[in-house]
């Protein structure tokens, strides 16, 4: 049994937020063997290797050195909003173990944008950073698209890329912002935007928008209509799920927030392989969602992921987990 396999019942025996938190810390002090390189260019980015953290584990972008010696070939970071703010009351992270899935309705809690890229600058790890960005909970939805922009801007010069959230369920209304108009108008004012960030910094830095998996077939193709008419750089499909198939019965599924982990996978890949068929090579594809195994991340290439993203697998699967995955690309 590996080392993760004899502390998980520890820290499963923890609160689950406080366990995160002890785990967030305890990887500042930790080292791992090696990952195998499985060099890929995506985004005009040279990644390491295609296996990265998926946003949400380090909100305040505080522990990225030890995350990098994961072995990850990217992180990201986030979701971080404009000004600090606490989140949802907890308890709102829960875990369902014998389905190896989490629900959280954390709430973007996050120390704000300017603490957070002190964060940034303190890491000594110089390798493929994306910034997840959101709205502060606060902010009425007409003026959603100036959070948008005012996070972009802030975090523009500390991004290899900037990932756009508008699917996570737990920020009231946030998933409006994927509806047909309002995704225009956001998509359309940071484009204008990094139009002149590119000329400022000297630097062009790629967009990516994180979706859900809980769209219809009008709503996948009014998506990649407007990634495609904004020349954003990559689809991550997807955040957390709001459906409960998979879980119905079990102990915690009645509780508000996201779906993670092995119920989503399914769900989370279709959507994935429809946007594939919508947008062909045109948009990056980053898979992410139910990856808890080598298997479950070449599932993800096959549908048409570049990359792939973990959250829950890790906490499941421990760090061996990031090997298995690029393995798995490596095979192909």
């Amino acid at each position: 049994m590996s080392l993760y396999g004899l502390a998980r019942p520890f820290l499963f025996a923890l609160d689950p937020e406080t366990a995160h938190r002890f785990i967030l810390r305890l990887s500042d002090f930790l080292s791992f063997p090696a990952v195998p390189g499985a060099p890929i260019e995506v985004m005009g980015l040279k990644f390491p290797n295609p296996v990265g953290l998926a946003a949400g584990l380090d909100k305040d972008a505080a522990h990225i050195d030890g995350l990098a010696r994961l072995g990850f070939g990217f992180l990201e970071v986030g979701t971080v909003t404009p000004r600090p703010q606490p989140g949802n009351p907890r308890p709102r992270l829960f875990r369902l173990e014998n389905q190896q899935a989490l629900i959280n309705r954390f709430g973007f809690n996050n120390v704000g944008v300017d603490e957070f890229l002190r964060n940034v600058g303190r890491a000594r790890w110089k390798g493929i950073l994306g910034i997840n960005i959101g709205k502060n909970a606060d902010t009425p939805a007409e003026r959603a698209v100036d959070d948008y922009a005012l996070g972009f801007e802030k975090v523009y010069a500390a991004a290899s890329y900037v990932t756009v959230n508008v699917s996570s369920p737990n920020t009231k209304n946030l998933r409006d912002l994927q509806q047909d108009s309002q995704l225009n108008g956001l998509l359309e004012k940071l484009f204008a935007l990094r139009v002149r960030l590119t000329e400022q910094h000297g630097k062009r830095v790629p967009l990516a928008l994180k979706i859900a998996p809980d769209l219809d077939e009008a709503q996948i193709a009014s998506i990649a209509d407007a990634v495609r008419r904004h020349r954003i750089d990559a689809l991550i499909a997807t955040n957390t799920s709001v459906s409960r198939e998979g879980v119905e019965g079990m102990r915690h599924a009645t509780e508000a927030g996201g779906l993670s982990g092995a119920p989503i996978a399914r769900r989370s890949t279709s959507v994935l392989n429809r946007f594939k068929k919508a947008l062909g090579n045109e948009v990056a594809l980053i898979g992410a969602g139910g990856i808890l195994s080598g298997a479950d991340a070449a599932e993800k290439r096959a549908a048409g992921a570049s990359l792939v993203q973990l959250y829950t697998g890790l906490i499941y699967r421990g760090p061996a987990l990031v090997p298995e995955c690029v393995s798995a690309f490596r095979a192909k």
